[in-house]
């Protein structure tokens, strides 16, 4: 194995510790909304992690290139842009449905 394959093994592993925690974590989780706010660590560090993996490998194969960094920079801004948007979407959504006003409850 050569370096490069060696760090993307090593990131792929990584990525996949942080599914696997979420995956648990999110099993363990007692309400709704604790459950949506653990999706942090799948989007914020899961996925760009694999993004970057596969940039190195596709370096290491075929050699620099200014437009996969490009299309992986965008990849991960969209996936923390998309994955922020959501988390405050879901948590608003079930905030409403899961909290109760004392005052209107009496």
């Amino acid at each position: 194995m050569t370096t490069a394959e060696i760090i993307v093994a090593a990131l792929v592993v990584l990525a996949t510790v942080f599914v696997v925690a979420t995956a648990i974590l999110q099993v363990r989780a007692k309400e709704a909304l604790t459950r949506a706010n653990l999706l942090g660590p799948l989007v914020c560090l899961a996925f760009p992690l694999l993004i970057l993996a596969k940039l190195i490998r596709s370096w290491s194969t075929t050699g620099f290139d200014l437009g996969e960094l490009i299309f992986a920079l965008i990849a991960v801004a969209g996936v923390w842009i998309v994955g922020s948007v959501g988390s405050f979407i879901m948590g608003r959504a079930l905030y409403g449905v899961t909290v109760v006003d004392r005052r209107d409850a009496s």
